[in-house]
Order: C-alpha cells, then structure tokens, then sequence
C-alpha cells in the first residue's frame, strides 16, 4: 500500500500544474458550445448555469477533500489545491454571468431577485466569498497578507456551506443530487473542527 501511495505521489510531483488549469478550465467553452448547438436541451440557459454551478461546488468540495485525503491516505495533491480554488471561482463566475446576462437580462431584475429569493441571496453571498480568495489566490498576495492569508482562505468553509445550502434549497422536492453533495460538504467541514481542543474543553468543563 505504501508503494502504491509513493507511486501516485510521485506521478502528482511531474504532472506541471499548468496542465490542472487547462484540463479544469476545458469544459467551460465545451459546455457553451454544447448549449450554442443544442447538446444541452430545450432550454440550454438553465442547464447550462446548472452545469457550471455544479462544476463549481464539485471543485469546491475537491479542494476541501485535498487535506483530509493526504492525512488520511498520505496521497498529497496539495500543490493543486491553488488550481483547484481559482477554477472553483471560474465556475461560480460563469453560473453567475449565465444567470444575469442570459437568463435575467437586466440588472435592476438581478438586484431585485438577489434580495427578494432567499436561495439567490445565499448563492451570491457565497460567490462573495470565493471573490476575495481568487484575488489572492498568488505568492505576492501570500507575501504581502503573511498569517492574515490563512485566515482570509478560511472564507473557502464559509462558501462551501453557502454553496450546499443553495443548492439544497434551489432544488424541487426531494432530490438525492443535493443531498448528497451537502453530506459530503458537511462531513468535510466537520473533519476540519478542531476536535480535541473540543474534547479538551467539554472535559474541563465537566
């Protein structure tokens, strides 16, 4: 198992990560032309802001699961975690850009629903968290911010959590599709709770 583990680490270490941009980064055009030419249905505007916001909390959830899987199997991709936020962002930009320009077509409607529908209110709430983190999401910015930077990217729980809960609610009855990827956000926000230092304190409490 071990063998298996250095193997795969050591294929992660020679493939460049340019090359995560570009093949995260391909199906943004594919699915847009797959809507021009109708691949995507009947009505290519709403599947096509479904494809990328899904592909958006997919990332999101993929960049949350990259620490817990190298402390749990020692399989560390944590050098495409960069890759993984930014094309995260690109996504939730994409969905966004759909929705307004495509769907809605003006803005004083965007405005209007953004305060009016609780589930448009979360998910731009959300997107208002991953803006900050793909700004400076560079080695300037984790120069200039020092241990500010750490804290900052913190905002990446709040956003999955936003990201779940708009999905769950923009959904139609009960669907298993947003069920599940809210467990898997949710149980990879648990994993990152401090546990002992919350064992610690209900001991001493008690």
């Amino acid at each position: 198992m071990a063998g298996l583990i250095d193997s795969l680490n050591g294929l992660a270490r020679r493939i460049p990560v340019w090359s995560v941009y570009l093949l995260l980064a391909l199906p943004i055009p594919w699915f847009f032309y797959q809507g021009l030419n109708g691949g995507l249905g009947r009505d290519p505007v709403k599947a096509l802001e479904h494809v990328y916001g899904l592909w958006a909390l997919r990332l999101l959830i993929v960049g949350l699961a990259i620490t817990p899987l190298r402390r749990t199997t020692g399989i560390n991709l944590l050098r495409f975690r960069r890759a993984v936020g930014v094309m995260t962002f690109a996504y939730a930009l994409a969905h966004l850009m759909v929705w307004a320009v495509l769907d809605v077509q003006a803005l004083s409607r965007v405005w209007a629903d953004i305060l009016k529908r609780p589930y448009i209110t979360i998910g731009m709430a959300g997107f208002l968290c991953l803006a900050p983190l793909a700004a400076t999401s560079n080695n300037w910015s984790l120069r200039k911010l020092g241990a500010r930077w750490r804290k900052l990217h913190r905002l990446t729980y709040v956003a999955a959590l936003l990201a779940g809960l708009h999905f769950l609610w923009l959904a139609k009855g009960f669907q298993l599709e947003p069920l599940v990827y809210a467990g898997l956000t949710l149980a990879l926000l648990i994993y990152r709770l401090p546990h002992r230092r919350i064992f610690r304190r209900f001991s001493q409490a008690g």
